[in-house]
């Protein structure tokens, strides 16, 4: 089981495995959209364009919402 911690107020978010170590991390993450059967981590760029930059299955991932 992964663990995906979204921070809406740093607009940051992390993932770690399942021994608590950090694998992925992202930061101008404006959202994390739930979509059919996964999580898909949203990135905004240099020029404000929003694209998806990571997909995880919700099978096997927990998430967190921090504020």
């Amino acid at each position: 089981m992964q663990l995906l911690v979204f921070n809406t107020a740093t607009k940051t978010s992390k993932l770690y495995d399942a021994s608590g170590v950090i694998i992925s991390m992202w930061d101008n993450v404006p959202t994390v959209k739930v979509q059919d059967g996964f999580y898909e981590v949203i990135q905004k760029d240099e020029f404000d364009k929003n694209y998806p930059v990571f997909r995880c299955p919700i099978s096997n991932t927990n998430m967190k919402i921090e504020k």
